[in-house]
């Protein structure tokens, strides 16, 4: 008798220790209803990170029922720091073949890490769909920098890092370039007045000779 109440008790905190290890995965994906259709959102890669392929992922039941068949009737919006982008969603299964049915991905590859909001917008069998949700601790994961992730550790610059480098590159290119043409434009400025002076030279030199031929020639004539 006490070894049935052994095994059951360690029956169940097995039980309980699985629901406390899959909470995390479960809540990767936001849950969503409309009428009788049932949506879970998320990235189709989680963790995801800059600069890796990823997907919005949209996983359809209907009455419990996998949706095949929506073609383009749920259209998807990718928001990130003010900037938008419309995505398609294609299924990623095949009736009968690979895959899980139900499963609609729209793929695009995340360029900066932080909150990113996806806005479900048309119909499922005629249920009209308007869902906007932003990634956050009870909908799904935001994008992570990979250089956190990386183990070992690699010195890589960030992409912030890359911006400001190539900013401080441009401002010193640019300051460069206008030290150039100042000392260009005074190196310009030195030449037009040398040759000015040789010019102003030269007719000094043509007056002087002009003069001095003028003397002789009244000194002949006395």
């Amino acid at each position: 008798m006490h070894r049935s109440i052994r095994a059951f008790a360690i029956s169940c905190a097995l039980a309980a220790l699985t629901l406390i290890v899959g909470a995390p995965a479960a809540l990767a994906h936001a849950q969503r209803q409309a009428g009788p259709i049932h949506m879970e959102i998320g990235f189709g890669t989680e963790p995801a990170y800059v600069g890796q392929p990823n997907s919005v992922q949209i996983i359809l039941t209907e009455h419990g029922r996998p949706v095949v068949g929506l073609g383009d009737a749920l259209k998807v919006r990718v928001s990130f720091g003010g900037q938008q982008t419309d995505l398609p969603l294609e299924p990623n299964f095949e009736v009968g073949g690979d895959g899980t049915p139900g499963d609609y991905r729209a793929w695009f590859i995340p360029s900066q890490p932080g909150p990113y909001t996806f806005h479900l917008t048309g119909t499922v069998h005629g249920t009209k769909i308007d869902e906007s949700l932003t990634s956050g601790p009870t909908t799904f994961d935001e994008v992570q920098d990979p250089a956190e992730a990386a183990f070992p550790p690699v010195n890589t610059p960030t992409t912030q890092q890359l911006a400001d480098r190539i900013l401080q590159d441009a401002t010193r290119l640019s300051d460069a370039t206008a030290a150039a043409a100042s000392a260009k434009n005074a190196a310009d400025s030195a030449k037009t007045v040398a040759i000015i002076g040789v010019v102003v030279g030269l007719i000094g030199l043509g007056v002087g000779a002009a003069a001095f031929l003028r003397a002789g020639r009244a000194r002949r004539e006395s």
